[in-house]
């Protein structure tokens, strides 16, 4: 079934688009939920985010087995939102964070690959939509940490390979979509 991705920049748009879309395809949503509230700052943005929502939605809170989720939830006539695949990279990584032999090395980490290959796998066999968000972060500033070159690294090739297995590529920037993948007429 038709799988879209929703790239874009802080406050491009990105996740407004993805709700459009949701309620252009009008069967019911399910909104799969990566971020988690580690202080009162992201509490706040996630609360906004839920009231923002239509009632009627479905939310879900997955930080890191987004596989299994997907699969889980997924239905024929449904629609899934997943907001946001970066947020997702950035809890697994921080999970594996400890495990870190080789910071600038994603293979030292094995359940970031494992669910990684995962997601990969499931995509194009879900039943229904899917609207993956997922920020594009390797246009500003190289980080100045090793892990942040990691997150960095790693977030451009979850896009890529990500956008591989999707019908639909769209990338926001200021409230403005551009098609990126469409498919064939």
């Amino acid at each position: 079934m038709p799988t879209e991705l929703i790239l874009g920049g802080a406050r491009s748009g990105k996740s407004r688009l993805a709700e459009q879309r949701a309620i252009d395809h009008g069967g019911p949503v399910t909104v799969i939920a990566t971020a988690e509230a580690g202080d009162d700052e992201m509490a706040a943005r996630i609360a906004r985010h839920r009231v923002d929502r239509p009632g009627h939605w479905h939310t879900i809170e997955a930080p890191t087995e987004l596989a299994d989720t997907l699969q889980r939830a997924a239905s024929a006539n449904g629609c899934l939102i997943v907001d946001c695949l970066t947020l997702w990279l950035s809890n697994l990584l921080m999970a594996d964070a400890a495990d870190l032999r080789a910071p600038h090395d994603a293979s030292t980490l094995p359940r970031w690959q494992r669910e990684h290959a995962a997601l990969l796998a499931a995509l194009p066999a879900l039943p229904g939509t899917t609207v993956l968000v997922a920020n594009e972060v390797g246009l500003g500033l190289v980080p100045d940490s090793p892990l942040g070159r990691l997150f960095r690294d790693e977030a451009g090739r979850l896009n890529q390979s990500v956008a591989a297995t999707c019908d639909r590529v769209t990338l926001v920037a200021a409230g403005l979509p551009l098609t990126l993948k469409a498919p064939p007429a």
